[in-house]
């Protein structure tokens, strides 16, 4: 099958979070099963300077001031496009926004342009000498693809994922006028959303396939309470959505061969390799090197919807506690401060570092007891798996893709498959009484260690998710040589 997947960040060219490294190791997993996979992204500037193998750049005769620089996704061999347009991408910031992190004024020119480039290297237009039988459009900036794609009389499948359904490119009624996008898309059968339009929406209606992250996560969206006022029309189309749990990079997550480890380990090794490691990340975040006493680690996004407000209201209730708490990562403000604040007040138990650090956050999962992930919705998460992975505890509140892979030790049936520690309510209450269940193992070592045993031996890898987008894909052509959209 020949597979074109249309992203607005791929790993490492461009990343600000799981998109970019699903769009990585989707496609590289697709190649491997023999199938022609190819990658499309806009030309940032970082990106440009990352391609490797970058040839000339063509230019795309129907979009003028437009180019694609073919070249090769690094560390990988798949090709890539990158589309360049030095009005839309050659920016200082980031993909969506400029250096304080404010949306960019004109994102819906920039990738309703990204959307028509795409489409003219799908319909072999762009000068590349490739048609894919297949398009894969990922999150609200390529929603216009399968839309456009639907104008034309001879199309490639198309598949929507939605990675996270908050973000729905929403814009007012000048900027549809501005795009000249078709005037009957302006209902709510299409493109129109309460009054404005939503990139997100136009994928969800136009492409003949439509996937999301996790199992748990397709039927949130379903709901009023999830759904983002979309709940309806995922309803409607219930027989086209499936949810597929992410898989996660196993080379670049093992703790048998993770170079930035003190030490590796596996399953056999697991307790001394944690030792080993928790007096590292201690002695690295100027914490008491105690080993008997729980490392609890957080790497998150500080925002309410990760539960950060949650952690921070608990480390202060158990402060007279023998805990220490580690977290890692950067977001509103408030959280910022609020979590130095506790560094500040208790620096033996509580180490903050704000930002992101590839290196602390592996070190982290290493040397770690338990991982906190109390998030309020979660569409797949990744850390989750990675701490499984690392033998570190997932403590997990019961949402999309936390509760479609981490399976609480306690739960009845579960006996021996238990991975984690998993609760229900979004509140402070819940994530200790989760603890209070939790920590009596951790002092109980051949029981912690049989935990940690059955949370390595899960299976995260990428072939299984694979498989099933493959079936999503055949549904796909069949839909699309029956006439859809």
């Amino acid at each position: 099958m020949r597979i074109l997947f249309v992203a607005s960040e791929i790993f490492p060219l461009a990343k600000t979070g799981g998109l970019a490294d699903v769009c990585a190791s989707l496609p590289r997993e697709l190649a491997a099963m023999g199938h022609d996979v190819r990658l499309v992204l806009p030309a940032y500037p970082g990106a440009r300077a990352g391609l490797e193998a970058a040839g000339p750049q063509i230019p795309v005769q129907e979009l003028p001031g437009v180019g694609c620089i073919p070249g090769r996704l690094p560390g990988t061999g798949l090709p890539v496009v990158l589309v360049e347009a030095a009005r839309w991408f050659d920016r200082p910031g980031g993909p969506y926004g400029d250096t304080r992190g404010r949306d960019w004024p004109d994102n819906a020119e920039r990738f309703h342009g990204f959307a028509r480039a795409s489409c003219a290297i799908a319909g072999d237009r762009a000068g590349l000498g490739w048609r894919p039988d297949l398009v894969h459009c990922h999150d609200w900036q390529t929603g216009l693809v399968p839309a456009l794609l639907s104008l034309e009389g001879s199309r490639p499948a198309t598949v929507f994922t939605v990675h996270n359904q908050s973000f729905l490119g929403r814009f007012d009624r000048a900027q549809f006028a501005a795009l000249g996008l078709p005037a009957a898309w302006w209902s709510p059968e299409a493109l129109e959303f309460y009054g404005d339009f939503s990139f997100l929406k136009a994928g969800l209606v136009f492409a003949d396939q439509l996937t999301t992250v996790s199992p748990t996560y397709a039927r949130e969206l379903q709901t009023p309470e999830f759904g983002c006022g979309l709940d309806g029309l995922l309803r409607h189309r219930a027989a086209d959505f499936t949810g597929i749990l992410n898989g996660i990079d196993t080379e670049v997550w093992n703790p048998a061969t993770d170079t930035y480890l003190r030490q590796c380990y596996d399953s056999a090794t697991v307790a001394a390799g944690k030792r080993a490691n928790k007096a590292a990340v201690q002695a690295e975040l100027g914490l008491p090197a105690v080993g008997r006493i729980p490392l609890l680690v957080m790497i998150s996004r500080l925002v309410e919807q990760k539960g950060v407000d949650l952690v921070a209201e608990l480390i202060e209730r158990w402060s007279d506690r023998a805990l220490q708490w580690a977290l890692l990562g950067s977001g509103e403000l408030q959280w910022e401060r609020r979590l130095e604040a506790l560094a500040a007040a208790w620096p033996e138990r509580v180490a903050v570092r704000i930002g992101y650090d590839e290196g602390l956050a592996h070190r982290l999962e290493a040397g770690g007891d338990l991982f906190l992930m109390p998030s309020r919705f979660e569409p797949c998460g990744l850390n989750q798996m990675y701490s499984q992975r690392y033998g570190t505890v997932p403590v997990v509140r019961s949402t999309g893709g936390l509760a479609d892979s981490v399976v609480d030790v306690f739960a009845a049936g579960s006996g021996a498959a238990g991975t984690g520690l998993v609760f229900d309510a979004p509140e402070a209450e819940a994530l200790a009484t989760a603890l209070e269940r939790g920590l009596p193992l951790y002092r109980n070592r051949a029981a912690w260690h049989a935990l940690q045993r059955n949370a390595m031996a899960a299976d995260f890898g990428w072939r299984r998710s694979a498989e099933a987008y493959l079936e999503v894909y055949r549904r796909a052509l069949a839909a699309a040589g029956g006439g859809h959209g």
